[in-house]
């Protein structure tokens, strides 16, 4: 199916990125006409804007895409599962403040697409800007770091908002206990702004997954294993999982942190977090295990990283980036608590790293 709608056939309506240094960057507005105020970053994937922008890591943040042609194939229905979660998307609502491209598509072609890409971000009141040299703005974010931003559409007024200066994962996470499945191993998702993609990789190896707020009492629940989820925001500000989380290393039982969930249980186990310069948005980062040798190409979505020189003793570096060589993955020494920086479950992205959800599954049925 083809759709087609002529920017001369509606009137283009200018917008401004305005940064937090008073550079700003002049185009048009595409989507919900409002402005909103975000931590700009940028994404240098060059598929997956769908998986992207429902990304629950991604709240609070203008995200801007580096490749040029965005909104090409549309956007694909709104499915679920029968046990309700999403087959296509990683949420279900657009989780970005805002969208930033160099050139929106306004024709669309994709034998899954159900409407476009300005459609759906009407329908989530979420705007978007085009015509902006978003390579400019990407060096920009480069050289001098990531920093807040305002989308200003016409005389309309906003205030900055930093996602960073909070806890924002009471936003993103689920409101109530869920439960996907039977039998095999019980896991417990904390979900901190779970990907969906990650229910869907545990349920297709047979997991029960019991998802639950980011601040739930983890002592009220039975599971075999622990999953920490992704999420924005800075770590650090995130007590009440933390707190959880410290709950769970005094057992036995596996744990498996993935994104945010790395960092969480980085500071859980006594480490630090820092906060990267511009951070880690694509599909194609390469990550080193440093007790293997091997390199995997990943998919990533990050502002914060564990420090390595802060981990305790009987903690050690798993992972490392190969570009920057900031930790990617740490593991207790003796201990089945493990955690992993980048997204095994891809969604967008490879499926290189897809293993460590059989492991960790494997490590779940020996504590049954």
């Amino acid at each position: 199916m083809v759709k087609f709608v002529s920017p001369m056939e509606r009137k283009r309506q200018k917008a401004k990125l305005v940064l937090e240094d008073k550079s700003f960057f002049e185009g048009f507005l595409f989507g919900h006409p409002r402005s909103a105020a975000g931590e700009v970053v940028f994404q240098t994937g060059m598929v997956g804007y769908p998986e992207a922008m429902s990304d629950p890591s991604y709240f609070g943040q203008i995200l801007t895409f580096t490749f040029p042609l965005i909104g090409n194939y549309g956007v694909p229905s709104q499915e679920k599962s029968a046990e309700g979660f999403f087959l296509h998307f990683e949420s279900g609502r657009i989780q970005p403040k805002g969208i930033i491209v160099q050139d929106y598509s306004f024709a669309y072609n994709h034998w899954q697409a159900v409407q476009s890409l300005e459609q759906w971000m009407l329908q989530n009141k979420v705007p978007g800007m085009y015509g902006i040299d978003t390579r400019a703005l990407t060096k920009k974010l480069r050289e001098k770091g990531t920093m807040l931003g305002k989308i200003i559409v016409g005389a309309q007024k906003i205030n900055a908002y930093d996602p960073n200066a909070t806890d924002v994962l009471g936003e993103v996470t689920c409101k109530d206990p869920t439960e996907y499945g039977t039998g095999g191993p019980r896991v417990l998702l904390i979900d901190c702004g779970a990907k969906e993609g990650i229910v869907r990789s545990l349920r297709s190896r047979g997991a029960a997954v019991v998802r639950v707020p980011y601040d739930a009492d983890i002592s009220k629940y039975q599971y075999d294993g622990i999953l920490i989820s992704n999420g924005p925001g800075d770590p650090k500000k995130a007590a009440k999982t933390i707190a959880q989380i410290k709950k769970a290393l005094l057992q036995t039982k596996p744990v498996f942190g993935i994104c945010l969930g790395s960092q969480l249980l980085g500071l859980a186990a006594g480490g630090d977090t820092e906060k990267l310069k511009y951070g880690h948005r694509s599909q194609n980062q390469p990550c080193k295990n440093l007790q293997t040798g091997k390199c995997y190409i990943t998919s990533q979505n990050h502002g914060f990283a564990v420090t390595e020189k802060s981990l305790p003793k009987d903690w050690q570096v798993w992972f490392q980036n190969i570009n920057d060589h900031t930790v990617e993955g740490v593991k207790h020494k003796t201990k089945p608590f493990f955690s992993v920086q980048f997204h095994p479950e891809a969604n967008p992205g490879p499926l290189d790293a897809n293993f460590l959800f059989d492991d960790f599954l494997n490590l779940c049925k020996k504590a049954k």
